[in-house]
């Protein structure tokens, strides 16, 4: 089917557990949003690493936008190919000693210090998608509540305008009661944007 973004069969990948992860079939079309179960931590990171070709299954395939990643031949054409995912997850490195805006600036530009105008249109648009209010731009984002943090994420997520969003554990990112807001930001703006979500 054409709009089939992501066809895992038969997958296995040994990972250091006491078992492999192992995934039957999962299907992912344009648009849909799907959540599993019963994915610990170090299982969800390792799912996330194959579809988008980080590493390789063991056993099986992983088809990602029509092509199985272990046809992605070098590392130039891995790195391309990740601008089609957006990840949500613990693992993406934000900068505490560093605003908000500044975090929110770095998937467009390096030159942060200071952020020119172009850049932060970018930057309030994202933040307002996200449910970031423009007063929490200027703070640190080490000092700014869990639920900032995650909004920060998931901004950085969406910057380079993926068509699908990877969200490793979300509800490990903010307090429990956090959850149900982050939740909804994350049903809000894949509903928006129209992308396909894996969590």
């Amino acid at each position: 089917m054409p709009d089939v973004i992501l066809h895992l069969r038969d997958g296995v990948k040994m990972y250091g557990a006491l078992r492999p992860l192992r995934v039957r079939e999962l299907v992912l079309h344009a648009g849909e949003s799907v959540a599993l179960t019963g994915v610990d931590g170090p299982a969800a990171a390792v799912l996330a690493d194959l579809i988008t070709g980080a590493v390789l299954p063991d056993q099986g395939d992983v088809v990602t936008f029509g092509a199985p990643t272990a046809a992605l031949s070098n590392g130039d054409t891995w790195l391309a190919s990740l601008e089609r995912f957006g990840i949500l997850s613990e693992r993406a490195v934000l900068l505490d000693a560093m605003t908000v805006a500044q975090n929110l600036a770095l998937p467009f530009s390096v030159e942060i210090n200071p952020i020119s105008d172009t850049v932060m249109a970018d930057v309030l648009r994202l933040a307002a998608e996200v449910g970031c209010a423009a007063s929490v731009l200027p703070s640190r984002v080490g000092d700014v509540d869990p639920l900032v943090r995650a909004r920060v994420r998931l901004a950085r997520a969406l910057a380079t305008g993926p068509h699908l969003l990877l969200a490793e554990h979300p509800n490990a990112l903010v307090p429990a009661n956090q959850t149900a807001a982050l939740a909804a930001d994350l049903s809000r703006v894949t509903a928006a944007r129209g992308i396909a979500a894996l969590t």
